[in-house]
C-alpha cells in the first residue's frame, strides 16, 4: 500500500477532527440546533474549508453516523472472538456498549422526522452498508437467542432489533443521569433489566 503524502495525512486528520466535533455537538445539542458555522468554529477552520470535506449539514451528520457504526462493528468484532458465549449475552453486551456511549455524551442525536436528513442518509451507500452490517450481525444473534429460548420467540426478530437500536437513543438514560440518584453503571443495569428481563415481575 502506497504511503499517504503529508498533505493527504493532514486532510485526513482535519476530516477526523471535523467528524469528532460533529459527533460531540450532535450529542450535546442535536441536529436541529447544530450549525455548520459552529462546527467550523469548533474545529478552528473557515466554513469554506469545511465544505471542501462535507457538502452540507446532512453530510456531516451522515459522517458522524458512519463513524458510530464503525465503532459498533469494531465492538461486535471483539465479541465474535468468544463464540462459546451465549447469543443473548452478546446482545446484552452491545446494548450495554450503546448506553455507555450515550452516557459518555458521544451518541449523535438525530431527529426521526427530517426529510433532508433522511434523504442524505438513505442515499449514502457507506452509511447504508454499515447499518446493514450491524443489523445482520445483531439479527443472527437475535435468532439464535430466540431458538435457545433466551428471548421471546413470539416477537419478530426485527422488533427485537429495533428495540435494541432504541436503547442507543433512549431519553430515560439522560433523565436518570440528571436526577443524580444513580451511577452510570446502575442506570445501565436498570435499563438492561427492563429490556431483557421485562416488567412483568415473573421468574
Amino acid at each position: 500500500m502506497a504511503r499517504k503524502s503529508f498533505k493527504e495525512q493532514m486532510l485526513q486528520a482535519r476530516e477526523a477532527a471535523i467528524v469528532s466535533s460533529v459527533n460531540r455537538l450532535l450529542a450535546e445539542k442535536g441536529f436541529d440546533a447544530m450549525t455548520v458555522d459552529e462546527v467550523a468554529a469548533d474545529v478552528g477552520i473557515a466554513k469554506a474549508s469545511l465544505y471542501k470535506h462535507f457538502s452540507s449539514k446532512e453530510a456531516l451528520a451522515a459522517a458522524a453516523m458512519i463513524r458510530l457504526l464503525d465503532q459498533a462493528l469494531a465492538f461486535i468484532a471483539t465479541l465474535e472472538h468468544h463464540p462459546t458465549a451465549r447469543a443473548v449475552d452478546h446482545l446484552r453486551a452491545v446494548a450495554r456498549w450503546s448506553m455507555q456511549v450515550q452516557l459518555a455524551g458521544e451518541m449523535p442525536s438525530l431527529p426521526s422526522q427530517n426529510s433532508a436528513l433522511r434523504a442524505a442518509l438513505t442515499s449514502n451507500q457507506v452509511y447504508l452498508q454499515r447499518l446493514m452490517d450491524v443489523s445482520e450481525k445483531l439479527g443472527a444473534w437475535i435468532v439464535s437467542a430466540q431458538e435457545a429460548g433466551h428471548l421471546n420467540r413470539k416477537l419478530p426478530p426485527e422488533i427485537v432489533l429495533y428495540t435494541l437500536f432504541a436503547r442507543a437513543c433512549d431519553p430515560v438514560l439522560g433523565l436518570l443521569k440528571l436526577s443524580g440518584q444513580h451511577s452510570d453503571e446502575s442506570i445501565i443495569e436498570l435499563l438492561l433489566s427492563t429490556c431483557f428481563d421485562g416488567l412483568s415481575g415473573g421468574a
